[in-house]
């Protein structure tokens, strides 16, 4: 017994273009050497393309990209385990997006140094007291006792 199945027909500038949600997770990292200003590294998975990468950027976060090079890093083979089987980190593909002319990206400063206040604490002597080791507890921590 035969079934007619419709399947919705593929049409050019359709609902294929538009992202919803996406497979990937992309990871924004601090690189280790210095980058020019306009010039942000991403994490992204080993299946991500250049042209996955600029849409997501620009469709979902509104960030306008003038360029994108991708590079894959692969995975140190050094560590050994328990049994002195070779063990490989996962190779990882690293992208390096350039924003379009006039933006620039700086990480935000998350810690910012505090400003040492002149006036002593009142209460500072007494909590570090109270937060001194014992010498007699070999460095564990007086909440840690039985």
């Amino acid at each position: 017994m035969a079934r007619n199945v419709l399947y919705p027909l593929y049409q050019l500038g359709g609902p294929q273009l538009r992202v919803f949600r996406t497979n990937f997770f992309i990871k924004l990292v601090r690189p280790g050497t210095a980058q020019p200003e306009d010039t942000v590294q991403f994490r992204i998975p080993m299946e991500m393309t250049r042209v996955d990468l600029r849409n997501y950027l620009e469709r979902i976060y509104n960030v306008p990209v003038a360029a994108v090079r991708t590079r894959v890093q692969h995975g140190s083979n050094r560590k050994r385990d328990h049994r002195n089987v070779s063990i490989k980190k996962p190779d990882y593909k690293v992208a390096y997006v350039q924003l379009a002319h006039g933006q620039t990206f700086t990480f935000p400063d998350l810690f910012p140094e505090k400003e040492q206040s002149s006036s002593a604490d009142p209460y500072g002597e007494e909590q570090q007291q109270k937060q001194s080791s014992d010498p007699l507890r070999g460095g564990v921590p007086s909440w840690f006792g039985l």
